[in-house]
């Protein structure tokens, strides 16, 4: 089969995990003939630079020509420490979830057997932690109407949405809670917010279709505690924008790292696979950071872009070896012998490639 790949490295760490996580998909193609073509374009603080736009024309052009978009990461502390800034890195992640129609982001958590002991959490309540949060992408506050008013004095965000936006995202996670344990979370704040009553209702509306699931709603600062309390209580998690975003960062800590998390974003045009922990430009250039998020993305990528189940597995399965054996960056090292970034892409590629059954 042949690949077209976007690859949309970005700001910071993001080319660095990126040319990780392209080793290994390369690593996959020639052990199971596949041909990957890549087309590079530029998205972020880099693309502002070049383009004075977080999201040219020319790379969501590239976007929509490829099967599958692999992305890095975006955000320049030049932005972050300027509040007044008209254009941001951020954009333009926003942008191209929306021009590409990628309304949903899949964040699979799971834990790794040899991390567990690493994990901010108990091991008896984290070990066997295994869910899929999903979280609607191109809709609510970072999406709605926003502005100042009183010469600047107060400033608002508006959360909307649309029945149609809320039901699509419901009846994906209903589909896929019924491919996994059969158990879907649908997570509001419907006893203050109007939004989250419109989608706590349709959910009701939705759950005679769905009879073999077991739902149940939770509000999502009773989510908050019980994703730390309990983690292994959930299966499907489903949110709206601005609570998927924070509950899946905290759900980081269930694994042990940001490092290890990987998300896919699907929707009406090209998918889009990236690792969840941002940009983080204190270790760019330093080949330090963890690139098994970006690897297991790629994973992702094979999976659900192209159906290839057994080429996304011995991605896994290569990077499970590569934790077992504690061959793994600074950050999972705990004071053990730790690998620079390109020698962690390295081993694991080489592991998929001669060694992955």
């Amino acid at each position: 089969m042949k690949l077209k790949i976007a690859k949309l490295p970005g700001d910071g760490i993001g080319p660095e995990v990126v040319e990780q996580a392209v080793k290994a998909v390369d690593a996959v193609c020639r052990h199971f003939g596949h041909e990957a073509e890549y087309k590079f374009g530029l998205v972020g603080a880099c693309a502002i630079d070049a383009y004075g736009d977080p999201y040219p024309e020319e790379t969501h052009s590239l976007c929509m020509d490829s099967d599958a978009v692999l992305f890095g990461a975006v955000g320049d502390p030049r932005y972050d420490n300027d509040p007044t800034a008209p254009v941001r890195p951020e954009q333009g992640l926003l942008a191209i979830r929306k021009k590409l129609g990628l309304y949903a982001n899949l964040r699979p958590v799971e834990t790794f057997s040899s991390l567990v002991d690493k994990s901010p959490l108990k091991k008896e309540l984290v070990d066997g932690a295994d869910f899929l949060c999903i979280r609607e992408l191109t809709g609510g506050m970072y999406f709605g109407e926003k502005g100042r008013k009183d010469n600047g004095d107060t400033a608002f965000d508006t959360c909307i949405y649309s029945r149609f936006e809320v039901e699509r995202i419901l009846r994906l996670a209903f589909e896929y809670a019924g491919r996994r344990r059969k158990h879907l979370t649908v997570v509001d704040k419907a006893n203050v917010l109007e939004s989250s009553r419109l989608w706590r209702q349709i959910a009701r509306e939705l759950e005679p279709e769905y009879p073999d699931i077991q739902v149940d709603y939770m509000f999502v600062d009773n989510a908050a505690m019980q994703l730390i309390r309990c983690p292994k209580f959930f299966d499907v998690l489903v949110t709206e924008n601005t609570f998927g975003d924070i509950l899946t960062d905290e759900a980081s800590c269930i694994s042990g790292s940001m490092g290890l998390l990987a998300s896919a974003s699907v929707g009406t045009h090209t998918s889009l696979f990236e690792p969840i922990h941002g940009s983080y430009p204190q270790a760019a250039g330093k080949d330090i950071a963890n690139p098994v998020a970006a690897i297991l993305s790629a994973a992702m990528m094979f999976e659900y872009a192209f159906g290839l189940m057994e080429e996304g597995a011995a991605i896994r399965r290569a990077v499970a070896t590569s934790l077992e054996k504690g061959y793994v960056t600074e950050d999972l090292a705990a004071g053990a012998a730790s690998h620079s970034t390109s020698e962690v892409g390295d081993w694991i590629a080489n592991q998929i490639e001669n060694n992955h059954e």
